[in-house]
């Protein structure tokens, strides 16, 4: 069949080179893509949100499935797009429903859902503009440090975590009232810290059935020791040591299973990932956010170990058939450490020539922010490649992609060394 991913990042890569792998794939387009995915399947330059050319691209192409990458296009109601359109209500679209996408698209609505379904999580209380100096009171209860969330997207930047009271206060009205993160920040979410290690788990789910994906746990800070400010994500590995067969248990029986049963309770139509952030607080496990989509750099880490035909697997998300199809996972640990460019998070440059990843052996490159400029590659984004290895355990794997790394050069090429360094 002919398959359509929407995106440009490391997951988008991802996500085309395991599906270039399936016996049933015919031809693999990717919209936008990056400089890497041309080797497996052909770029479109359409953005993933502009619904027309989508649709247009899909019916010239004889497209028979949409995998959706980021979450833009699900928050904005692609799923029901291709429902309600007669010339593509018969695509198998993976991803959810816009309501679906409000799990993520609105942090209230996310932590209204944990409530509603007796899903363990943090207290809070969500504030607007006008309830500002209720949010100032609300602060003085807690103990620090003070969580603040932006209530809509904000690109995976508008947590703030801060430790002087204060300060808080002020990046609160900063928020509400100065549109710190645009109109994400219309609406703000206060909640309790929960001090523990945080791992994320992965579900596709159809609505009614679900299958558990690999494990994997990420690292959001650009400085060694997870220090300095928040990114997309600097690294990751798959399994986390620590998700033991135990805490498992407890996570499927106390969240997952809840969270699918509430989204089939609410005859919300679900096809496709649930991205659960999770903390584990003396062995407990409690749920710090959804996301309604693959999480990047985590895609780098969990589609590599996947030996299930993904294919298979999302036409089994479609149908609603998951309960019939066996997920077979490598044993093997997997690494990925992000390249990023000089600057990122705050302000970098564009159009440094990247070299060397002929040269890289025993692992695998993915592309993130790149493009293609006669003949050659430069960077086009904060985060630029995912270096991504296989081993018998993370540390190994991680040897191994810091191995190649050294084997690839841009201009300021930032990176850390010390991803796994907790566990």
């Amino acid at each position: 069949m002919n398959i359509l991913i929407l995106g440009s990042g490391g997951r988008e890569h991802t996500f085309a080179y395991k599906l270039s792998q399936s016996k049933r794939c015919e031809k693999l387009f990717v919209a936008p893509g990056n400089a890497g995915t041309p080797s497996i399947a052909t770029n479109i330059n359409i953005k993933a949100t502009d619904f027309e050319a989508v649709k247009k691209c899909v019916v010239e192409n004889k497209i028979e499935m949409v995998v959706v990458g980021p979450e833009d296009p699900l928050v904005q109601g692609i799923a029901d797009y291709f429902s309600e359109t007669n010339e593509l209500k018969n695509v198998m679209l993976i991803g959810p429903s816009k309501r679906g996408a409000l799990l993520e698209g609105s942090k209230q609505r996310a932590k209204e859902f944990m409530m509603q379904h007796n899903i363990p999580t943090a207290a809070y209380e969500s504030f607007t503009v006008e309830s500002l100096d209720a949010g100032k009171v609300f602060l003085e209860k807690l103990n620090p440090p003070y969580v603040l969330k932006a209530d809509g997207l904000a690109a995976g930047k508008g947590v703030l975590i801060l430790k002087d009271l204060n300060e808080a206060k002020q990046e609160l009205e900063n928020m509400l009232a100065h549109s710190k993160f645009g109109e994400a920040s219309s609406k703000v979410v206060i909640e309790e810290f929960l001090d523990g290690i945080e791992l994320s788990v992965f579900v596709l789910t159809d609505g009614k059935n679900y299958k558990i994906l690999p494990t994997a746990k990420d690292y959001k800070r650009i400085g060694e020791g997870d220090t300095g400010l928040n990114t997309g994500g600097m690294g990751a590995i798959s399994p986390v040591p620590f998700a033991d067969d135990i805490l498992m248990k407890k996570i499927e029986d106390r969240i997952v299973k809840p969270t699918v049963n509430g989204l089939s309770e609410e005859n919300i139509d679900y096809k496709g990932f649930v991205f659960i952030g999770l903390i584990k607080v003396n062995n407990e496990p409690y749920v710090i956010e959804y996301n309604v989509r693959m999480g990047d750099p985590e895609t780098e880490v969990v589609l590599p170990r996947i030996k299930t035909d993904l294919v298979d697997l999302f036409e089994a998300t479609y149908h609603q058939k998951l309960n019939v199809i066996n997920i077979e996972i490598d044993e093997r640990a997997a690494a990925t450490v992000m390249l990023v460019s000089g600057g990122y998070p705050e302000d970098y440059e564009k159009g440094k020539e990247i070299s060397g990843i002929e040269n890289v052996e025993g692992s695998i490159v993915f592309h993130a922010g790149t493009k293609s400029e006669n003949g050659r590659i430069l960077t086009n984004g904060g985060r630029v490649l995912a270096v991504t290895s296989l081993d018998s355990d993370y540390k190994k794997a991680l040897k191994k992609s810091y191995q190649n790394i050294e084997k690839l050069s841009f201009d300021r090429m930032k990176y850390r060394t010390d991803i796994g360094f907790d566990l």
